[in-house]
């Protein structure tokens, strides 16, 4: 190009920036989404993708190359990462220039078979056993709770720590203040190490807490697969919400794609930020359904979880086994 018209694409690209600046415009802020191969972290990728396109710019986190081809085949038009959640090295990279997070990684359990072939025997010979049992879990090798919800939930805290990250909105669990629940069972070894869940997401936010960021964390009850904005939103601090039981128009779960929303609404709302609580829903039916998330901040009314009671941590996978007698 000749200095001339050089000149003049300089001065137009300079106008078109004062003219942005006078209209009060901005870049669209960089969001990464973790877990965003799970069907939590999906629909917050979609919803940031189709409702925030103006004010985010939604990047998918995925942890493998299968993981982003489900991602690519589910959301097409992703701009899409991959970083194993425990290689420090890929999270600094996939981090960097990053403005918020959304952490929708979690630990998924798998069923053993011979246990549900145990279970129907027992029913099958009702007149012998009482109690047919429960199903049994595992979980993956590089999957368990302490690997991804602590260790890998640590490493993403740090990793936008060390990125300047702005807001870090963390999606974890009702029922992080009560050890004995069902769910810390999953998974669990017979040396006790393996499972607990909900103990390793609650250590991994009092690390979110201490991290100096500004940060979110959202307690959702049971997840079910669910059009968003059909039931009414309630929310709750220190697992109140689990403890007041069951009843008329009371209920412990909430639809994910109601989660996603709530998420979104986090990342555009101060009164979210430096909060932590629980979510659940009313019945589909009972009372009204909540058509803006961001209401639940407003019913929320500055209240925060209490992280002062520090439960012991369970037992860890990498503990050293104990030294065999020696013969005598």
């Amino acid at each position: 190009l000749g200095q001339h018209t050089f000149t003049k694409m300089r001065v137009a690209l300079a106008t078109l920036g004062c003219a942005a600046a006078v209209a009060g415009l901005a870049p669209a802020q960089k969001v990464l989404v973790t877990g965003a191969g799970g069907r939590t972290g999906r629909l917050v990728l979609e919803k940031l993708s189709n409702d925030y396109r103006s004010t985010f710019a939604p990047i998918a986190l995925a942890r493998s190359t299968k993981a982003q081809k489900k991602v690519a085949e589910l959301v097409p038009d992703a701009t899409i990462v991959v970083a194993d959640v425990l290689d420090d090295v890929a999270l600094e990279a996939a981090f960097a220039g990053v403005d918020k997070v959304v952490l929708c990684t979690s630990a998924v359990p798998s069923i053993k078979i011979l246990s549900i072939i145990k279970i129907l025997l027992k029913k099958a010979l009702f007149f012998l056993f009482n109690d047919a049992g429960r199903p049994e879990f595992t979980f993956p090798d590089r999957g368990t709770p302490e690997e991804v919800d602590w260790l890998g939930a640590k490493a993403q805290i740090d990793a936008a720590v060390r990125a300047g990250v702005k807001h870090f909105v963390f999606v974890s669990s009702m029922n992080g203040t009560q050890p004995d629940s069902f769910l810390n069972t999953i998974g669990r070894r017979p040396d006790g190490s393996g499972g607990d869940i909900l103990l390793w997401k609650r250590k991994a936010e009092r690390h979110l807490v201490a991290s100096g960021m500004a940060y979110t964390i959202i307690h959702p009850g049971g997840l079910v697969d669910e059009p968003p904005s059909k039931r009414e939103l309630v929310v709750g601090v220190d697992d109140e919400l689990l403890l007041a039981g069951s009843g008329p128009g009371r209920s412990r779960s909430v639809s994910r794609a109601d989660v996603a929303r709530v998420c979104c609404a986090a990342l555009a709302d101060d009164r979210a930020l430096n909060t932590s609580f629980d979510l659940a829903s009313k019945p589909v039916g009972d009372g009204t359904p909540t058509l803006h998330a961001r209401d639940v901040f407003d019913a929320l009314d500055g209240r925060s979880c209490d992280y002062a009671v520090v439960l012991p941590d369970p037992p860890s996978i990498f503990a050293a086994a104990p030294a065999s007698s020696p013969d005598l």
